[in-house]
């Protein structure tokens, strides 16, 4: 625990995390424009129809700090993928806001994520970052996650 928390409290208190609504959508295009620089917003708004849509196996979620909205996550449920029969859950995006990062709002995210996850039984957590995305495989690693012992392989189709 930091030195400058009161007893009692945890970094993430100051965060509130909620299920994400249709109404969210222009705030989580925002957000997510501010870190891949274009916007997003086809794929995001289908993103979250799924999730919205199918809320038993879809994760939508999104993050507030003082009424403002900081971060999202979006993802789902798998009862078994490429073969694989355990239940997993993946997390397809997840963004903060340049102006709340370092803030534990990430932290907020995965942390409610974890918890409702838990409570489903699912055991594995599962997603892909860009190697060169050296900020969120750092952020990542500090959120337990580590290289899969299966390969995500790729292939171009020629044109």
């Amino acid at each position: 625990m930091s030195d400058d928390l009161e007893a009692g409290t945890i970094e993430t208190d100051a965060v509130e995390v909620s299920v994400l609504s249709a109404d969210d959508l222009n705030e989580i295009v925002r957000i997510d424009a501010a870190h891949v620089g274009r916007t997003r917003r086809e794929f995001l708004s289908r993103r979250m129809e799924a999730a919205l849509r199918d809320s038993s196996l879809k994760v939508a979620l999104k993050a507030s700090v003082d009424g403002t909205t900081a971060g999202f996550l979006l993802g789902a449920v798998y009862y078994g993928e490429f073969g694989q029969c355990e239940p997993a859950a993946v997390v397809d995006v997840i963004g903060v806001h340049p102006e709340f990062q370092g803030r534990h709002v990430g932290a907020a995210l995965f942390g409610q994520l974890e918890m409702q996850l838990a409570a489903l039984g699912i055991e594995s957590l599962r997603t892909e970052v860009d190697w060169d995305q050296i900020e969120l495989l750092a952020f990542m690693q500090h959120r337990g996650f580590k290289p899969a012992a299966r390969l995500c392989l790729e292939k171009r189709i020629a044109r």
